[in-house]
């Protein structure tokens, strides 16, 4: 079920106010550590015929890499008094409209049949629930920016504060 809200920044708050409202990181998913894991007990069968040792360390190198490309690619949501950022794109809270979130077969339609090609997108395909903000800024062409979360109704309610 839909949820919206006006999201407009509280009346004393300035762009530069750093008071965290709300903070998430997309941490990959169990299942994306497993295949991680098995990606790199490739290593060992690649190299398994030259010796069992470089075998083992092939593979402990593969998932040292795949580690640090998960964590490096991991991007963050935070709603501040002043700004929103999520991934690495920052903008203005004054320049933020609605929020709504989206659940299950909405949210697979949001991300889908009805996205809007010129939106901003930091979707993770390990992440069903997404929130929907609409971009009041006139001189940007980005109708909505499309965000997966967690926690989707917090995410709308520090939007709306």
């Amino acid at each position: 079920m839909p949820e919206s809200s006006p999201a407009a920044p509280a009346p004393n708050s300035t762009p530069g106010d750093t008071t965290v409202l709300f903070s998430e990181k997309l941490w990959p998913s169990f299942w994306i550590w497993l295949v991680a894991a098995g990606l790199s007990g490739a290593g060992i069968l690649v190299f398994a015929p030259i010796s069992m040792a470089a075998g083992i360390t092939a593979a402990v190198v593969l998932f040292v890499i795949l580690v640090v490309l998960l964590v490096l690619s991991t991007p963050t949501i935070q709603v501040t008094a002043g700004t929103l950022r999520v991934g690495r794109a920052t903008i203005e809270r004054r320049f933020v409209g609605a929020a709504v979130s989206y659940r299950g077969a909405e949210a697979t339609a949001e991300r889908g049949v009805r996205l809007n090609g010129l939106a901003f997108l930091c979707i993770r395909g390990w992440i069903d629930p997404v929130v929907r903000m609409e971009i009041t800024d006139p001189s940007d062409r980005t109708p909505y920016w499309l965000a997966s979360t967690r926690r989707p109704e917090q995410l709308v309610a520090a939007l709306s504060r």
